[in-house]
This record gives C-alpha cells, sequence and structure tokens, in this order.
C-alpha cells in the first residue's frame, strides 16, 4: 500500500506539473500550443472554460481508443479530468503573469515545456497508464502502421486546423510548442535517466486487482 501511495501521488503532482506547465505556455503570449488550440477552440463555440474543454475532449478521446481495443489506466481517466480541473484552478489564481514581449514570451514558452516535461516524467513514472491523447497516437499508430512521430505530427496538425477555424489562437508560440516539446522531454528524460521503455502501465482493472490483494495485508 506504501508503493501504491507513492506512485499516486506521483502521479497527482506530475499532472499538477503539466497543467502548470500548460499555462506557462498560454501566458507567453504567442499563440497556445497545438491541443490547446483546439481546446480555446472549444472553449469559444460551446461558452465553457478552457479546462472543462480540456475534459470535455478528452472523455471523448477516451471513449474512442477505448472501442478501437486500447486499455485504459487509472492515469488515463485522471489525466483526462484533473489536468483540466488543474488549468482552471491556476488560471483563476493568476499566479502566472502575462508576458508583453517577444523575448520573455520565448523564455516562458520553454520554461513551461520544460515544466510540462518535468510533469509528464513524473505521470508516466507513475505507471498508471497513458494520457487520453497519448492513447490516441498509438492507437492510430497500430491502426495505419505510420511510425509514431508522423501519427503525433499528424494529429496535432488536425487539432491545430480545427482549433483555428473555431477561433483559437495560433502564432509563433504554436510552433514552438509543437517542435520545442520533443527537446524538452528528451533533454528532462536524460538528465533524469528515464526511460520509458521500462515503464509497464498498469490497467485500471490491474490497478483495482493490486488495491484489493493489499488491502488483505
Amino acid at each position: 500500500m506504501k508503493e501504491f501511495s507513492k506512485r499516486f501521488a506521483s502521479l497527482i503532482f506530475g499532472l499538477f506539473l503539466f497543467a502548470l506547465g500548460i499555462v506557462m505556455t498560454m501566458r507567453a503570449n504567442l499563440g497556445f500550443a497545438p491541443w490547446d488550440v483546439f481546446h480555446q477552440g472549444m472553449s469559444n463555440i460551446l461558452g465553457i472554460s478552457i479546462g472543462n474543454a480540456s475534459i470535455l475532449l478528452g472523455l471523448f478521446i477516451c471513449v474512442a481508443v477505448a472501442l478501437a481495443g486500447e486499455k485504459l489506466g487509472m492515469g488515463t481517466l485522471l489525466n483526462m479530468v484533473l489536468i483540466g480541473i488543474f488549468l482552471d484552478r491556476i488560471l483563476v489564481m493568476g499566479i502566472i503573469p502575462k508576458m508583453s514581449g517577444f523575448p520573455s514570451g520565448v523564455a516562458m514558452m520553454m520554461a513551461g515545456l520544460f515544466v510540462i516535461s518535468f510533469g509528464s516524467y513524473f505521470y508516466m513514472g507513475s505507471g498508471f497508464g497513458a494520457g487520453p491523447r497519448d492513447s490516441l497516437m498509438v492507437v492510430l499508430k497500430r491502426k495505419t502502421g505510420l511510425p509514431v512521430g508522423l501519427c503525433r505530427a499528424a494529429i496535432e496538425s488536425a487539432a491545430v486546423l480545427f482549433g483555428w477555424l473555431m477561433g483559437g489562437p495560433v502564432g509563433l508560440g504554436t510552433v514552438l510548442a509543437a517542435f520545442g516539446i520533443g527537446f524538452c522531454i528528451q533533454t528532462t528524460f536524460s538528465l533524469l535517466k528515464f526511460e520509458t521503455t521500462n515503464i509497464r502501465h498498469e490497467t485500471l482493472r490491474e490497478t483495482l486487482q493490486n488495491l484489493k490483494l493489499s488491502s488483505k495485508y
């Protein structure tokens, strides 16, 4: 049970950092990251907060990947819900200032991407399952046989296009986020000596079974 609690705390902390990093990229004021362009577009159309838009889209993606045969984990579901909740709370608190210049905007954007990378380290390292959008990438790769990088690029390009059509903010920051996140994640994971292929993610059923077994001892 102690090991589970440690992993669960890592998951929650990672999701909080992920949301904090997203807010930082938004407050860079250079245009949103690809998925956040779509979330803001949904927010504009539906009249809901960007956090609730993130949750709603995550729910649709979870249903879609489950129907496609992908197993979901507790981390997948909490990723769907908590990032949106944390996102709205951080924005309401106003703790991240909005940048007004290009150099400060780029610095904030890159800092946000590194915070997202650290968040990914904690939540992925917990082993409770990939996020909904990562699961969608896996499904597309499995169904099409295309390289994972191409699948990710196709999904994020579609998110930017449809988000922009719905009024989401696209700018230089969108490009920086799309190309910079890979560099930031690779750098962060290398510094922390974290290898994603060594992590075995539990399905939701396995997590519940492990919890049941733990409660007996």
